[in-house]
């Protein structure tokens, strides 16, 4: 896809720029490029590639989206976009790079996008024996809890049967299923 048209949408934190990227995507038939963290202020700006009415559409309804999360700094749309952006575009701190359908030449090739990629294998792979581990020890703690829960029925049960069910005074006499008169406690509450 031949993308002629630049779209941008920065705003503060990670989660209100992943709701504006999902809502562009999804508003018009536009490409998600990736995104790029701030120095500072934890602003995020989202970079989205397209056809100008596509590109436009997409920017206001992810702006539109963000809002709900948090707060949009800024949103534009630079129609064709010249060749030698793609160096801005493509740089090192944009997570998620892909090209804009710029001439080959015009992109700079670098180690750093290998890099990435295997960085987000190991990362994938780090993801997966994190959740493996959490699912260990959610394992663990249902057992536990269920350990727990089989044995108090029966420190219940036996509390039941050894005093008396109307007092809960372990001093009474009375037993589950005595009459009434026999509690040590009958009458007073009367």
């Amino acid at each position: 896809m031949i993308q002629n048209s630049l779209g941008l949408i920065e705003v503060i934190g990670l989660v209100a720029a992943i709701e504006a990227a999902d809502a562009a995507v999804k508003a018009a038939n536009i490409e998600l490029i990736g995104y790029e963290l701030a120095k500072g202020g934890g602003q995020v700006l989202v970079k989205l590639g397209g056809d100008v009415g596509a590109i436009k559409a997409g920017v206001q309804a992810g702006s539109a989206a963000a809002r709900k999360v948090s707060r949009v700094v800024a949103t534009h749309v630079i129609p064709r976009p010249n060749p030698q952006l793609a160096c801005i575009l493509d740089s090192e701190e944009t997570v998620g790079a892909k090209t804009m359908g710029l001439p080959a030449e015009s992109r700079i090739e670098t180690k750093v996008e290998v890099e990435v990629e295997v960085e987000a294998e190991t990362e994938a792979e780090v993801e997966i024996e994190a959740k493996a581990e959490i699912e260990e020890k959610v394992e663990a703690e249902n057992a536990a809890v269920t350990e727990t829960a089989e044995e108090e029925p029966e420190e219940d049960e036996t509390l039941k049967t050894e005093g008396c069910n109307l007092c809960n005074d372990p001093a009474c006499p009375r037993k589950k299923g005595d009459p009434k008169i026999t509690c040590i406690h009958y009458g007073k509450n009367r």
